[in-house]
């Protein structure tokens, strides 16, 4: 190889766009070229011949260390994701309009440099910019969660939506059917909800529903799935819990909303709820029942009076012995 060639081959591995880094066993710094200077801000006349851990302390080392050992002992090239670690060489993101992240996303290839022994005393390191990549990658998953989440959220109260709640409904059937372990079911709905659309109009109609949902969001578990059933109605599934508890959480619901007092455009509205409860049983056929028996207690705590709650009983007409949580006959 002739002096132009060698100076050809220099100028190319100075301007090529990719870092380049040869380190020997004691990672002692051999080689820097110019991409990792412009963003290293190092110099390579400052780092070639020192430690490459004392320049650069945010490496980690022992994680490095194992990625370069099996390059020098079994003389195979290892590489590592910017999916496994963002980045190895702390490097700012010199395109912060056009990408958001703020430091260069890397992969790196760890290449065994043979000796004329055969054995390998360096390692080339090869540092690829694949912030891009990265970016539209990350973009793109947290635009699907987002799509997920809007498929399964209803938008008015941002609980989950009918579709999504039932399919969590037939879960929960299903792991009751192959555990045994409780579950009850409660489902609510805002009583005279017509008179208050034809009384202050729909759109306080919807703040009503709104309220109600915020008014579940602070009453449940968070291991609870509460959801908008349809119309002024909801539901809610109470895991691990037995009719009793989940009686004490409609009351708890049940009076809180009784205290609210809705305000919509200069207009104070006061309303009341009525629920329907029932914990699953071993007779049931399938999460249609489950939900039917749910029903069942919300017509009657209508029935009833409204603003009450009631368990659902599988027992006899005659015999029934519904727990009612507020026994106050209300008209509202």
């Amino acid at each position: 190889m002739d002096i132009r060639e060698l100076h050809w081959m220099m100028d190319m591995f100075q301007s090529i766009d990719v870092g380049v880094v040869v380190v020997d066993r004691r990672y002692t710094v051999q080689v820097w070229n110019r991409f990792m200077e412009n963003h290293s801000g190092v110099r390579s006349s400052s780092i070639i011949g020192n430690n490459l851990f004392d320049k650069f302390p945010h490496i980690p080392v022992d994680w490095f260390k194992r990625k370069a050992e099996s390059v020098f002992l079994l003389k195979s090239r290892a590489f590592s994701t910017w999916e496994q670690r963002p980045y190895i060489f702390k490097f700012k993101n010199y395109r912060p309009i056009t990408s958001p992240a703020e430091h260069m996303y890397q992969n790196i290839t760890y290449i065994p440099l043979l000796s004329p022994s055969g054995e390998v005393d360096q390692i080339g390191i090869i540092i690829y910019d694949v912030t891009d990549i990265a970016t539209n990658k990350s973009e793109l998953e947290r635009a699907n969660t987002k799509l997920q989440s809007l498929s399964r959220t209803d938008r008015l109260t941002q609980l989950y939506n009918r579709g999504f709640w039932e399919d969590c409904l037939i879960k929960e059937y299903a792991r009751h059917k192959r555990t045994n372990e409780p579950c009850s079911l409660i489902m609510f709905d805002i009583d005279h909800f017509k008179k208050v659309n034809d009384t202050y109009g729909h759109q306080a109609g919807d703040e009503v529903i709104r309220v109600t949902a915020q008014a579940v969001r602070d009453k449940v578990r968070t291991t609870d799935i509460a959801g908008r059933y349809g119309g002024e109605e909801f539901g809610i599934i109470l895991i691990d819990t037995k009719r009793d508890g989940a009686l004490l959480l409609a009351e708890r619901l049940r009076q809180h909303i009784e205290s609210l007092l809705v305000q919509h455009e200069g207009m104070e509205i006061r309303y009341t709820i009525s629920l329907g409860i029932a914990e699953i049983g071993s007779q049931l056929g399938d999460h249609k029942q489950w939900l039917e028996q749910a029903d069942q207690a919300l017509y009657r705590a209508k029935e009833s009076g409204r603003n009450q709650a009631i368990v659902y009983q599988s027992v006899p007409e005659s015999d029934i012995n519904e727990t009612v949580a507020n026994d106050k006959q209300s008209t509202g």
